[in-house]
């Protein structure tokens, strides 16, 4: 999420929940299936799966369809394998892109990322073009109602967090992604509930919209990147007012 417009793009991102919900729970099944893999099925052991799953109670995620990517992470049910890639690429007016995908087939979905960043003025890069321009890490948004600062910041930084960023619209979080788990499970004891806590690649550096026609095409660049069925996340650089 870039500079001060991260949070216009959740509010973006909610949007198309609301519009998208059948897309939305195909993402966060894929998501809780390979996060009980990674670390078991215990919602109090593993951190990352409570929060997925805290994420699809409040999209109205119907409770079979959590407990099947469960059990289909830990092996009590078949499933497909999926594996995680990022592909960065260039948008227009050089605006930088990181786009995650979950796949069981990484061929179709390097293509098919490919053929969007062409139609729409941009191009797929090599590995490593413009992941440097970003910082990898835990990110979370809080809105300024949930938490007083002063109280906010030392709860984060006990919890691990490197820092945290106050705006008008509230504070931004981040922490290394090994602090990750134990932040979230900090604030949420606490009681402070996200707008948004992801791993996220945040930009170290801005592209600024010049003029509104390369604003509109990045737009629509990010929505034909939403709608493909292997993306999970999108992550740019372009700097925009809310």
């Amino acid at each position: 999420m870039a500079g001060h417009n991260k949070w216009s793009k959740v509010k973006r991102l909610k949007a198309v929940t609301d519009a998208r919900k059948g897309k939305v729970f195909s993402r966060l099944s894929r998501d809780i299936t390979q996060a009980a893999k990674a670390g078991g099925s215990d919602l109090e052991a593993n951190t990352r799966l409570r929060t997925l799953v805290l994420k699809a109670r409040e999209a109205n995620m119907p409770a079979d369809n959590v407990d099947r990517a469960i059990k289909k992470g830990t092996g009590e049910l078949p499933g497909v394998v999926f594996e995680e890639l990022n592909y960065e690429g260039y948008g227009p007016g050089g605006v930088a892109f990181i786009v995650k995908v979950t796949t069981d087939n990484k061929t179709r979905s390097a293509q098919e990322v490919r053929s969007v960043f062409s139609r729409h003025g941009g191009n797929l890069a090599a590995t490593g073009a413009v992941a440097f321009q970003f910082l990898h890490a835990g990110q979370f948004l809080i809105a300024s109602d949930q938490a007083d600062e002063d109280a906010l910041m030392e709860l984060a930084l006990e919890a691990g967090a490197d820092d945290v960023l106050a705006s008008e619209q509230g504070y931004e979080v981040r922490c290394p992604i090994a602090a990750f788990d134990k932040l979230a499970q900090a604030l949420e004891q606490a009681g402070i509930k996200t707008d948004s806590a992801e791993i996220a690649h945040i930009p170290t550096s801005t592209v600024p919209m010049a003029d509104s026609g390369t604003a509109a095409a990045t737009e629509k660049l990010h929505d034909a990147l939403d709608e493909l069925d292997d993306v999970q996340q999108v992550f740019s650089n372009e700097e925009s007012s809310d």
